[in-house]
This record gives structure tokens, C-alpha cells and sequence, in this order.
């Protein structure tokens, strides 16, 4: 396996400047070995992988460095835009590393979300003209690295290493501040679905829709919630479909902190169509846990204003079961859309599981809990 110390400091040595972009799972190690060696003004993780691109972009027109920009796979679809339109060399042709996590590659088991974006990866970069190198366990890491960075000085334009899964050691991430929150995600979730009775359940990507998927089994109950395993950051949008197009159910966005950050442009859109049956959720730990609980900047984050200006009609919030449903008989009475912000502590059950069933079926499931 690949030291994470090895490529970070091959970058450095060859002139890499600012590490910018969202955390992968399979960039887990190097991402924690980043924010524990690159400092306050060397590392920055950024709400899409969309936003970091463009901040790569303004660092090396401010420095005339090569930036580095990490990410998961699934976010070529973010940043395609201003890889395309802005960093192109037949537009502005500014160089950057792109250090991409090849999660669903072919022949690799993986989940369902993840196989077609697998499949079409290599075929993304070539038809963006973006030369890459693949890092995989045994890999010279220093010598790809090298490859790279020689490429990108002589097209001065954007180059990729796609890093197969494995290809890093373990790396721990560094301890991060305590945080007040003591509320178990998963026990708000067993609460907030009992509260909803026969709602209609949109759940976000990640552990949040595994553990409603678990849930349901241990209280026998059919799956009949509609699981965001992909497409981070929808899952409010995909909400706000359902809710227009049944008015007469209520309808719960579950949300995390990350994936309302990553399309914070949802809200407004929701504030704005006013749907009165629609509840959106947002469980905030501060952090991209599902990925290796790298930190989030939503502690930070006054909420409560945004979702006010944005047009939504109440803003609520819990950190412990009681409040949770103080809010909820608070929120009955009221007209959505409504946001109760659910303040809850970083980790999960070792043993958590993944969805059995097929995303089809889920659809299939949740479309007749809409008839």
C-alpha cells in the first residue's frame, strides 16, 4: 500500500499548493494524512467538488501554483462544468492535479449507486482530454506523481490520478473538537420515524439511509422510504418533487449537514414554492461521516437565518428526544415548509448494514406508499 506521506510530500517537493475538495472514502487516509500536515492555508474542504475546482482555479491565478483537488468519483458530475468552461486549455488552460477516488470500478464489488459512475469514469476524463495515471497498492507512487506533475508543467493544464480502492495505507484522522452534541443519529431517527407515522420518508446518502433502512427491519415495518444512496445533495430536491406531486401527504426530507451544504441552492427553490406538507430535516454532526468523518463547516452555520430568508415558514430545533417532540407537536400546527434542525453526535453502529433490497424495488416500494 501507499504511504499517504508519500504522495503528499512528492506534491509538495514538485510544487503543489493549496489541497482543496470534498472527502471520499477511498481518498479516507490521504485525506486525513491532508488535513493533518497541510495547515490552515494549504487545506480546504469545500462544499462541492464544483466549488473546489474553482477555488483551485483562484489560488493558481493569485500564486502560480499547481493546486491539488480530491474527490470521489460521483463528484466528476459537479465539477465537469468548471473543468470544462474555466480550466480547459482551449478557455483559460490553468493547471491543476485532480486526485480522484475510482469507487465502482469495473470488476470491483461495490454498491449499486456506484457501478455505472465506475463504468464511465476513464471515458469522463477522456472526453474532458484529461491525461490520468491510476494509483493502485503497489504502485511507485513517487514516479506516477512525478509523471503527472511533468505532464501538467508542459500542458499547464488539469491532469488526474485515479486512485484504485486499497491503494492507500491507513492513515488515523486527527482528533477533532468535542462537540456538545451527545444525541445518537441513529436513536433520532428510530423517534423521528415513529413521529411520522405514515409520511413519506426521503432519506440522504450515506449512513443516514442505511440506518432507516435497518430501522425499519428491527421494527418490522415495510421499507417504504425512498433511499438518496447517490446523488449527494438532492435529496431536499427529490423532497420537494414528491411533496408537489402529493400535496395531500406530509413529506420528511431527512438531511445531512454535508448535503445540504454541498446544493445549499435547494433552499431557496423550497422557500420560494412553499409546499405546506413538506418537513425537511437536518441532522448536523459537523462532519462528512460516511466518508471518514472529516469536518463539515456547519457549526458555523446560522441555519436558522438562512432557512427564514429563504421563505421557509418555521425553523425549529432539538438536541435530545424531548425537544425533538416539543418541535414536532410545535411543527404539526404549523404550515411547511418547516425546518427542524437536529443537532446529533458523530459515529454509528460497527455493525451497520446496507440496503437489501435493489434501488428499484425501494422505488417501486416508496411509489405505492404514494397512491
Amino acid at each position: 500500500m501507499i504511504a499517504p506521506a508519500t504522495v503528499f510530500n512528492r506534491l509538495k517537493a514538485r510544487g503543489a499548493g493549496l489541497f482543496v475538495g470534498v472527502p471520499d472514502s477511498l481518498l479516507q487516509s490521504f485525506c486525513a494524512y491532508v488535513e493533518e500536515h497541510g495547515g490552515a492555508k494549504e487545506h480546504l474542504i469545500t462544499a462541492n467538488e464544483g466549488n473546489a475546482v474553482a477555488v483551485a482555479m483562484g489560488h493558481h491565478l493569485a500564486t502560480g501554483q499547481v493546486p491539488v483537488v480530491y474527490m470521489q468519483n460521483s463528484g466528476l458530475g459537479n465539477a465537469v462544468n468548471p473543468l470544462a468552461s474555466l480550466a480547459d486549455p482551449e478557455v483559460y488552460k490553468v493547471p491543476m492535479l485532480l486526485v480522484i477516488g475510482w469507487r465502482g470500478e469495473p470488476g470491483v464489488k461495490d454498491e449499486p449507486q456506484h457501478v455505472k459512475q465506475g463504468q464511465v469514469t476513464t471515458g469522463q476524463l477522456d472526453l474532458l482530454g484529461i491525461p490520468y495515471w491510476i494509483l493502485e497498492a503497489t504502485t511507485d507512487a513517487e514516479s506516477i506523481v512525478d509523471l503527472a506533475m511533468d505532464r501538467i508543467r508542459e500542458s499547464n493544464a488539469p491532469v488526474a490520478l485515479l486512485v484504485r480502492k486499497g491503494a492507500f495505507a491507513p492513515h488515523a484522522a486527527p482528533a477533532r473538537p468535542a462537540r456538545s452534541a451527545s444525541l445518537c443519529r441513529e436513536d433520532a431517527l428510530e423517534e423521528l420515524l415513529c413521529l411520522a407515522g405514515d409520511a413519506l420518508v426521503v432519506a440522504t446518502t450515506g449512513k443516514t439511509s442505511r440506518e432507516v433502512f435497518e430501522l425499519r427491519e428491527r421494527a418490522s415495518q415495510p421499507q417504504r422510504d425512498f433511499l438518496t444512496v447517490g446523488g449527494m445533495g438532492h435529496a431536499s430536491s427529490i423532497a420537494l418533487g414528491v411533496a408537489i406531486g402529493a400535496p395531500g401527504k406530509r413529506v420528511i426530507c431527512l438531511d445531512g449537514d454535508g448535503a445540504v451544504l454541498m446544493h445549499m441552492g435547494a433552499m431557496p427553490i423550497i422557500g420560494d414554492v412553499a409546499p405546506a406538507n413538506l418537513v425537511h430535516v437536518l441532522l448536523n454532526n459537523s462532519a462528512h461521516e460516511s466518508v471518514g468523518g472529516q469536518p463539515t463547516v456547519a457549526d458555523a452555520v446560522d441555519f436558522k437565518a438562512i432557512a427564514l430568508a429563504c421563505g421557509y415558514k418555521k425553523f425549529l430545533y432539538a438536541n435530545d428526544l424531548v425537544k425533538m417532540r416539543s418541535c414536532w407537536r410545535e411543527m404539526e400546527a404549523a404550515n411547511g415548509p418547516v425546518l427542524l434542525q437536529v443537532d446529533v453526535a458523530v459515529g454509528s453502529r460497527a455493525d451497520l448494514g446496507r440496503p437489501t433490497s435493489t434501488p428499484e424495488q425501494n422505488k417501486l416500494a416508496f411509489m405505492e406508499a404514494t397512491r
